[in-house]
């Protein structure tokens, strides 16, 4: 069967076993189950049909070591999450970086460190800006 090629964004479910294969690496759908079902009942079979999907809509590849499967994942994740941030954004604050930015903030007091990491962030942006 030929892939289709998928501009979609994964669902939740796609999200939590890219997120396990960006990780650790190509995973055998028992390997991906387990660690899955550690964090939530999960059934083995719906792993396994989630992941003949994904690999359907060009998410993952598969290589057989013997009569296992091994998955990973095609896609790279800085492009599914700005994939998922942009939509989340233009969706949830109306495209406004600040809003989000903002209600970030406002949930998750930032520590020292990371106020640092914050301000050289918005002043490189500021010396990009300059002509």
């Amino acid at each position: 069967m030929k892939n289709k090629k998928s501009n979609t964004a994964p669902t939740a479910s796609e999200l939590s076993i890219l997120q396990l294969l960006w990780s650790k690496g190509p995973l055998s759908v028992k390997d991906v189950h387990e660690a899955l079902d550690q964090e939530k009942p999960v059934v083995y079979t719906t792993v396994l049909k989630t992941m003949q999907v994904m690999m359907e809509r060009g998410m993952l590849d598969r290589t057989s070591e013997g009569r296992k499967h091994i998955y990973r994942a095609v896609i790279a994740q800085t492009d599914t999450q700005d994939k998922l941030l942009g939509s989340f954004l233009d969706k949830t604050f109306g495209g406004s970086a600040k809003k989000l930015v903002m209600r970030a903030l406002g949930q998750h007091t930032p520590d020292a460190a990371e106020l640092e990491e914050l301000k050289a962030y918005i002043d490189s942006l500021e010396t990009k800006k300059k002509p």
